[in-house]
């Protein structure tokens, strides 16, 4: 009777909690819906992770219309961030692995030697088409109870141009010029892109992963270190031979 009592309660636990998914999956599909109805199909892909976040992709030529319809239409007033990402693996390869990563053999798997294949580009839970994908965080705040996130993710073109936020999101500005500084990305119609690292003259773009870190293959990143390996546990004594107070091996009577 008791594990008959156990198991209906563990359904009815099971039940709820898929209602409540069931909501929340819900909801979000209504944030989706709602903007696959301003952008039509504009919207490429989209991933929601259920009582958690949703994404959506957009083609380029929408991605400012996204910024629009996400703030004035849908109430995302609040701009997290914005940002571009290289899917490209890494042409040097793990060229700076700790001696903790060659000992667990996870150094130098990623395609890069001349007869292996060139590593494939994977992208994240919305796919994508390109190299570069531009990628921003916006939400609607203030009210408890409409209270959500998403994140509009685009592929950038060949042309390494995509539309500026700065006209819908303020914030944008900062985030447009890092981007364009780091990654080469040119952000049309933003009011100023300059640089806010770099020197002015500063030739490349550090965060494309085909950007050789020279001065590290020279002298390796100080936050990698040889680790090393922990001290090896002494075998438990005896039981037999324990002292009353537990500290080891008992006295054989020989006294200090």
């Amino acid at each position: 009777m008791a594990a008959d009592a156990t198991t209906d309660a563990t359904a009815a636990a099971e039940d709820t909690e898929a209602e409540e998914q069931k909501e929340t999956d819900e909801r979000r599909e209504a944030l989706l819906s709602e903007l696959s109805s301003a952008l039509g199909d504009s919207v490429l892909a989209t991933h929601i992770d259920p009582g958690r976040d949703v994404w959506a992709r957009v083609a380029i030529d929408a991605w400012a219309e996204a910024a629009e319809v996400v703030r004035h239409r849908m109430g995302a007033r609040y701009f997290g961030f914005l940002s571009v990402i290289d899917w490209m693996p890494s042409p040097f390869g793990r060229s700076m692995d700790s001696e903790v990563d060659k000992a667990l053999g996870t150094d130098g798997d990623s395609g890069t030697d001349e007869t292996d294949e060139p590593a494939e580009m994977h992208h994240g839970v919305t796919g994508g088409e390109s190299r570069f994908q531009v990628f921003a965080r916006v939400a609607k705040v203030g009210d408890p109870e409409d209270h959500w996130g998403i994140t509009l993710v685009s592929d950038i073109p060949e042309s390494l141009e995509v539309p500026t936020w700065t006209n819908t999101y303020a914030g944008a500005d900062w985030h447009e010029r890092e981007a364009w500084e780091m990654y080469g990305v040119t952000f049309t119609g933003h009011p100023g892109l300059r640089h806010i690292y770099l020197p002015g003259d500063f030739e490349g773009n550090p965060l494309r992963k085909d950007f050789p870190l020279i001065a590290r293959m020279v002298k390796p990143w100080p936050g990698i270190v040889d680790v090393e390996a922990l001290p090896e546990v002494e075998p438990a004594a005896d039981p037999g031979t324990d002292t009353p107070d537990g500290s080891g091996t008992a006295d054989d009577g020989g006294g200090s």
